[in-house]
């Protein structure tokens, strides 16, 4: 039986999500937006989901804005904040000031690639923060960074730097960041924050107000909704621009007709995993914790990647110098251990995890990263089974690629 470590990936749909979904596919499937009895009916289910989710997110409903996933969330966040800002700056400096983009160096493609668009149509200068060699923002960095973008208070902008976008927990690594202390240097310079929560949700608490984010973006299909479900958390006092237009739904902010039984799910999926996660998240990190331990006693050249302490609780990710990453997870798959690399979002490409490159890996150690995540706590059978499949991984394939001694030659009589 396969035993499946790639739940930072994707997650199976859990049943109960289904049977919520489906009245409103087949029976009270009218458009939210009418103003007819089942309209209206199908207008408070969307406005139940938003709720509950800003509940489980400690945000409030008028935050939530539902879209088609975490990458269509980042791009609203990243596009949308940064035209806003960048029309105020044109407005009140002309266009004397190139404004800015800071991001961290380990963020996601739909980041990453959302502020090169930004730089490659608009000319914004994009600017990358270090991570040290836990993955953790290097937060004095940053606040150089915003020191250097100030400006004299004109017309209530006192910096060019639009945005700052920084992921919550990091997906290569599992490394949670301290989004409190750089909100805290964001706002000390009067710059949004955005943060990128995808592989967060689900697995530890969300306080978004408390930390007072300006935006977050999630997915549903990493906590239990069919895939295509999402949505980007924005506090009404940030001006964003919306990157859609039609007929004005979602606050303006995500035009087309929305998908309430997708709301639905998200709200309910999302539900079950905060309570799931209240319920076994000491369990999932003693779990992780012997996870760990077994992998690096019967594999003495592997080491673990990311903060130790500091990381997702069902996130186990190593290095193994001196085997090939990809021949390990295909030779793990072959015998029932099905994890990854990384990040899930290489279509298919095995490519060197880029987050490990920024920690200060060499390449060729970063070649041969493995990470297993899981949501449920594993046993300890499971966890010997894992730990027996690596080592009997580890030594086949080093032997495969171990030079063949050369055939003894005759000597002539």
């Amino acid at each position: 039986m396969e035993l499946y470590l790639d739940a930072a990936s994707t997650e199976p749909v859990d049943p109960d999500v289904i049977g919520a979904m489906m009245p409103f596919l087949t029976e009270a499937y009218a458009n939210p937006m009418s103003v007819h009895g089942a309209g209206r009916t199908a207008a408070r289910a969307l406005e139940a989901a938003r709720t509950s989710l800003a509940a489980d997110l400690g945000a409030r409903p008028d935050d939530v804005v539902f879209t088609s996933g975490g990458t269509e969330a980042d791009n609203l966040a990243v596009k949308g904040i940064a035209m806003a800002r960048m029309k105020m700056l044109r407005e009140t400096l002309g266009g004397r000031i190139r404004p800015r983009i800071i991001i961290s160096s380990v963020e996601h493609p739909a980041v990453l690639r959302s502020a090169q668009w930004l730089e490659r149509w608009f000319g914004c200068e994009v600017v990358t923060i270090p991570v040290d060699g836990q993955a953790h923002i290097d937060v004095n960095a940053l606040r150089h960074a915003l020191t250097q973008t100030e400006l004299p208070d004109q017309g209530g902008i006192r910096n060019r730097t639009v945005l700052v976008s920084s992921m919550l927990a990091n997906n290569e690594v599992g490394t949670i960041e301290p989004i409190d202390e750089i909100v805290r240097i964001a706002h000390g310079h009067d710059v949004p924050v955005h943060v990128d929560a995808v592989q967060a949700v689900g697995q530890i608490p969300i306080r978004m107000r408390e930390w007072d984010v300006d935006a977050l973006s999630l997915s549903g299909h990493k906590f239990g909704t069919p895939k295509g479900l999402g949505a980007l958390l924005i506090r009404a006092r940030v001006p964003v621009e919306p990157l859609i237009s039609g007929g004005e739904q979602e606050r303006g902010l995500r035009s087309g007709t929305q998908n309430v039984a997708g709301a639905v799910a998200l709200a309910i999926a999302l539900h079950e995993s905060t309570v799931r996660m209240r319920n076994r998240y000491r369990r999932l990190i003693a779990s992780r914790n012997r996870l760990i331990d077994a992998v690096l006693r019967v594999e003495p050249n592997a080491r673990l990647t990311g903060d130790p302490e500091c990381r997702l609780p069902g996130h186990a990710s190593f290095v193994f110098p001196g085997v090939s990453g990809e021949a390990l997870l295909v030779d793990l798959d072959a015998r029932g251990i099905a994890c990854s690399s990384g990040s899930a979002c290489a279509v298919g490409r095995h490519e060197i995890p880029k987050t490990l490159l920024a920690m200060g890996y060499e390449p060729q150690v970063a070649k041969s990263a493995v990470r297993m995540t899981f949501r449920e706590p594993l046993e300890r059978a499971e966890i010997n089974r894992i730990a027996a499949a690596v080592e009997e991984s580890c030594t086949t394939l080093r032997r495969s690629s171990e030079p063949r001694g050369t055939a003894p030659t005759m000597q002539a009589r």
